[in-house]
């Protein structure tokens, strides 16, 4: 449950064995110093972990943020494949629902920080915001900055056929993707899905994403959250085998007024700070644990906090897991803890 950074938004390690990725193809040259595509034919019989047994297994969690945002484009295929070489336990992504009624994983209501062109998500269907160059305002010096020189913007084109894609990849992972497409490629990977869409919208979608987790075998190897309860409360109706995460309004009364969270959340996440209010603290992290809910933390402040030291920060505090827009240097954290 994230909300994006002004600025500025990687790569190594540490997986899980039983989220280890499809077999990939050759390492790649110029624009990225490691770039492996997920294979185009995924082996069915690797099997996601559960969303218990990953609370359970001891670990910090490494869960990509958008595939790892700050050194890739967001909610490329790009992304994911580089976060799981980079030793991603999860992939956290935020959903929306196309005109047509398509699932996709795109943060924003339109295309305008991330594309091409501005296209409003709801109103389009999934073959036009497919076409969209959705690495075109991407750069690793600072995303979403919109005034650096052309060259900054390192996948620019490749979307479109101008520029060459790198080694190993096509132009098709820097599109606009479905979740029915990340499963397909990552079948061993976990999912951590924030419904984006609040109020009616969001409930809507709700049931849209409980009727396709059902119909990809994902019920158990996924997490949903979303920043309004009623959207939860929606989705868990829908789909109550699915673990979940609460909203700001449960969370405020578990935090502020003691109120018992449901039994179907299982895990809290959590950024540092929430407005003015501190979230993440020795006393809340004892709220979580005698409330039996594991604490994800997601960084909202990627000048700050999206590098290795607040990392392992995190993991000394005691978190459980963390979703980090640089999943390399979040492995090394979690490896030096």
């Amino acid at each position: 449950m994230t909300t994006e950074p002004a600025t500025g938004e990687s790569v190594a390690s540490t997986t899980m064995e039983s989220t280890q990725a499809p077999a990939v193809t050759a390492a790649a040259t110029t624009t990225s110093p490691t770039t492996l595509a997920p294979s185009p034919t995924p082996t069915p019989e690797l099997q996601p972990p559960t969303i218990t047994e990953l609370i359970e297994s001891g670990k910090v969690l490494n869960i990509a943020h958008a595939g790892g945002d700050q050194d890739s484009p967001h909610s490329t295929m790009y992304a994911f494949a580089q976060a799981v070489l980079a030793g991603a336990d999860m992939l956290e992504m935020d959903i929306r629902v196309t005109a047509d009624g398509e699932i996709v994983v795109h943060h924003d209501a339109d295309t305008t920080k991330t594309a091409n062109a501005t296209l409003v998500v709801a109103d389009t269907d999934l073959t036009a915001l497919q076409a969209l160059d959705n690495a075109y305002w991407f750069s690793p010096e600072c995303w979403p900055c919109r005034d650096l020189p052309d060259e900054s913007y390192v996948f620019r084109g490749v979307r479109t056929g101008d520029a060459p894609p790198p080694d190993g990849f096509t132009p098709d992972h820097f599109r606009i993707i479905t979740l029915a497409e990340l499963d397909e490629a990552f079948p061993a990977m976990p999912f951590d899905i924030e419904i984006k869409p609040e109020g009616a919208a969001g409930i809507a979608a709700a049931q849209v994403l409980a009727d396709e987790l059902d119909r990809l075998d994902r019920l158990d190897s996924t997490i949903v959250v979303s920043f309004d309860s009623s959207v939860v409360a929606a989705f868990h109706e829908a789909a109550p085998d699915v673990a979940t995460s609460p909203g700001v309004d449960e969370m405020a009364a578990w935090l502020l007024a003691g109120t018992p969270l449901p039994d179907h959340h299982d895990v809290v996440q959590v950024p540092p700070m929430f407005d003015d209010i501190v979230v993440l603290s020795p006393e809340m992290l004892q709220l979580a644990a005698e409330s039996g809910v594991a604490v994800w933390v997601w960084p909202n402040d990627a000048s700050t906090q999206e590098n290795q030291a607040f990392y392992e920060s995190l993991v000394a505090m005691g978190v459980t897991g963390i979703l980090a827009g640089r999943p390399a240097q979040a492995s090394a954290a979690i490896a030096a803890g």
